[in-house]
């Protein structure tokens, strides 16, 4: 089956978006919290720093070092975009639509704050 280019860029925002959500923003912390140890370390310019080191053993390890990884939770986030696409395309369109263009925002939001910095 061909894809469009237009598709293309619609599932790489897609897949973009919803790994970030997964990795990264606060709305899914309750799904990482199971797998991840929070320790606080005071750094040299006296601000504390907050890291994440997975947790346990066997599965939940496994997930938990899935989900430090951007680029591994991307494969995956990727490969399920990409499989709804294909498989139930009149179903998840306006889902995946909808994590492109929120996936586009982010984009757009961060050239801005760049630029505002400058």
């Amino acid at each position: 089956m061909k894809i469009s280019f237009l598709n293309l860029v619609i599932l790489a925002l897609a897949s973009f978006r919803l790994t970030r959500l997964i990795v990264f923003d606060k709305i899914t912390e309750f799904l990482r919290n199971p797998f991840f140890e929070e320790i606080e370390e005071k750094n040299e310019d006296g601000t504390i720093g907050i890291y994440y080191l997975p947790k346990g053993k066997g599965i939940r390890k496994f997930v938990g070092q899935l989900l430090s990884c951007y680029w591994c939770t991307g494969i995956w986030t990727s490969a399920g975009v990409v499989l709804l696409f294909y498989l139930f395309p009149n179903y998840c369109l306006p889902f995946i639509l909808f994590l492109s263009v929120a996936g586009l925002a982010a984009i757009f939001e961060t050239i801005v704050q760049v630029m505002v910095e400058k």
